[in-house]
């Protein structure tokens, strides 16, 4: 008889490994250490390509260490400039966490093509090029647990989840003991309300949860990332002096107050102490780290809050440009000598190389100001000043009636309006349609004489599409195109539309000249313009005699006002008084989209010559008496010209404006 042996498992061996493997306390999550030994910069990805070098991210060694378990705080916000390497410090504590202590791992970006978008470009490679993860997620499973919004290690111990802000959806049903809060300026409203309280939410569960929130501020009052960081500990890099040692932040004021007009090359800072007064030079700031670094290895802190009581719960941490190896003194000043008078680059300046929120005018100036200034203007309305070569008309549609605004473009962001009027009618209608073909041929007189036609016309594509269509395809897409404002605070000045599409799912035609416009940058800019009263100055904004008051009312029409919401978040957006019409904002903002896209925000001065030489000259018929053509010594100065031909417009009251009503200009 054969015998048979079965072997049984020792099950208090098994209990005790189990147990074992219980009690052992995790390796010590450094992130530091494991962004030296794992990080590799390409070509692609950085101008000094090769491994993490904590030298040119000095900066960073603080707040990573806030990340770490060993740090108590919950909430780690890094308000900063854009380019300053928010990003490798997100992969960091992204890809250190799911390597050395793995759990699930959220990662939230404004909208969900972001985040597709960002697991391609970079999650994706970040993978791939580095061996401690490419052996955890092998991305080649086909069960669901790889996929471009989702990836979960081999061994089943750990996933990321990568979603948009504005999918309600994807910030649901999960609870995450990690998540990454990026772009978070960027984030708006999505239909279940307030998503930075729905992410907040998901590591409730997670008494030791880390969130980190990064994101290059916007505007203020309403940034999510600079009310983090005033919620926070608000800490700044302090660096010794390289001449006397005394500790300090390299502030904006403190380099703009020593900024060289003449020589941007020779940009600096000076050092705060008095009785030191030394030049802080761009080839100092390698030593100025290295000898902070020293410092903080002898307990001296060089990131020091303004907030202290909020550290154990709460740390926030502001850097910009100047802090930055990778970003030159003199590429600061000349970017703000660039940006310096036009509003909207002066926020991208602040945002992206201060690291500021932009300071918005959110209460448009008293319009009868602006009426009082327009009536001493030495241009009529139906005239052209000189100094304004370029023109472009907005047209805004509405139920009863077309409104235009001419506008006329100079140098260095400075425009005029030249007219502005009603024509009753609905955009469907065939005099409507001969309304428009005449003011897309209409002409008017320059300051010395000579017709200028439009050169570029925006309608609002908004409100019945098919009708606005129909007229705008009878037009070359060089002098007419359709626009559609859209209220994003991070939306690019002008961007085409891109999938407009039937409901059949068909890319309709109209889609190759539909453009959207940031209505809240330019509203912003424009009141900021309004009440510069020097005519040279950059972006002035020349108004006309002989407008109506309820056209001064429209264009002032609009305020940007907080609202809170359920969740206790306050949102910030444009709201008009009810009783008064704002077209004659809508239709200025439209005529400056079709600038826009004319080009007269880059276009070089090459360019300017050329049309100023075109335009800005007596018409070859102009009759002159000969004494005036032979006076020697004299500056020629050509007689007032004729008055333009009027398009037929309407003046509107406000009662009337009210009950979609006109009324003829002569009552």
């Amino acid at each position: 008889m054969t015998a048979h042996f079965v072997q049984v498992a020792n099950a208090e061996r098994l209990a005790a490994d189990v147990m074992a493997d219980v009690m052992t306390p995790p390796p010590p999550v450094d992130y530091l250490r494991w962004a030296e030994d794992n990080i590799i910069f390409t070509e692609r990805e950085s101008p000094l390509p090769g491994p993490y070098n904590r030298d040119l991210f000095f900066y960073f060694d603080e707040i990573l260490r806030a990340l770490s378990p060993d740090d108590p705080c919950r909430i780690v916000s890094v308000h900063k400039s854009a380019q300053l390497g928010g990003t490798v410090l997100a992969n960091i504590f992204c890809g250190g966490s799911l390597a050395m202590d793995p759990g699930d791992f959220l990662y939230v970006h404004p909208t969900e093509n972001n985040a597709q978008r960002w697991s391609k470009m970079k999650l994706v490679p970040m993978l791939k090029g580095t061996p401690a993860l490419t052996k955890l997620f092998p991305m080649k499973a086909r069960d669901g647990s790889d996929s471009v919004l989702y990836k979960e290690r081999i061994d089943g111990k750990g996933a990321i989840q990568i979603s948009g802000a504005n999918s309600p959806a994807s910030l649901s049903q999960v609870t995450m003991k990690r998540q990454v809060q990026d772009d978070l300026s960027k984030w708006e409203m999505n239909n279940a309300g307030d998503p930075e309280t729905q992410a907040d939410s998901r590591s409730q569960a997670h008494e030791f949860a880390k969130i980190l929130k990064v994101s290059t501020p916007l505007v203020d009052p309403g940034c999510r990332i600079t009310k983090s960081f005033e919620d926070g500990s608000q800490e700044k890099l302090y660096l010794p002096c390289p001449q006397c040692g005394h500790m300090q932040t390299l502030e904006w004021e403190n380099f703009l107050a020593n900024l060289d007009e003449d020589k941007p090359e020779n940009s600096h800072f000076v050092c705060v102490d008095t009785e030191c007064g030394g030049v802080i030079e761009e080839h100092h700031r390698p030593a100025m780290f290295k000898a902070a670094k020293l410092l903080e290895l002898n307990g001296v802190e060089v990131w020091r809050s303004e907030n202290p009581k909020a550290k154990r719960f709460h740390r926030s941490f502001h850097l910009w440009s100047a802090y930055s190896l990778l970003q030159s003194f003199e590429r600061i000043a000349r970017a703000w000598l660039n940006a310096r008078g036009d509003p909207a680059s002066e926020q991208t300046f602040f945002n992206d190389v201060v690291g500021r929120a932009y300071k918005t005018l959110g209460e448009a100036p008293p319009w009868e100001g602006l009426r009082d200034r327009a009536a001493k203007s030495d241009h009529p309305k139906g005239r052209i000043p000189v100094g304004f070569p370029i023109v472009t008309v907005g047209v805004d549609c509405q139920a009863d009636r077309v409104e235009f605004q001419v506008v006329a473009w100079g140098r260095d962001y400075r425009r005029a309006v030249v007219d502005y009027g009603v024509f009753p009618g609905h955009i469907s209608t065939k005099e409507c349609w001969a309304f428009l073909d005449g003011l897309v041929r209409q002409e008017y007189a320059n300051g010395y004489g000579r017709k200028i036609g439009m050169d570029l016309l925006a309608i609002d594509g908004n409100a019945w599409t098919e009708d606005v269509w129909g007229w705008a395809k009878r037009h070359l897409s060089s002098k007419v195109i359709m626009v559609r404002g859209v209220p994003s605070e991070s939306a690019p000045l002008l961007a085409r539309v891109k999938k407009e599409r039937s409901r059949s799912g068909k890319l309709l035609s109209y889609s190759k000249r539909f453009y959207n416009f940031a209505t809240s940058v330019l509203k912003m800019g424009l009141y900021r313009n309004l009440v510069k009263d020097d005519p040279l100055s950059r972006g002035h904004i020349a108004l006309p005699r002989g407008l109506d008051d309820e056209y001064f009312r429209q264009l002032t029409a609009e305020s940007r006002r907080a609202k809170r919401l359920k969740t206790g978040f306050i949102a910030y957006e444009w709201v008009k008084d009810p009783a008064q019409a704002n077209e004659g904002l809508d239709t200025h903002l439209q005529a400056e989209a079709a600038a826009i896209k004319f080009g007269v925000r880059s276009m070089p001065d090459s360019m300017w010559d050329r049309y100023e030489a075109d335009r800005e000259r007596p018409p070859a018929e102009a009759q002159y008496e000969i004494e005036d053509l032979m006076a020697p010594g004299l500056p020629y100065v050509p007689p007032a010209p004729a008055a333009a031909p009027a398009l037929p417009t309407k003046k509107l009251t406000k009662a009337k404006v009210r009950r979609g009503k006109w009324m003829n200009a002569d009552g």
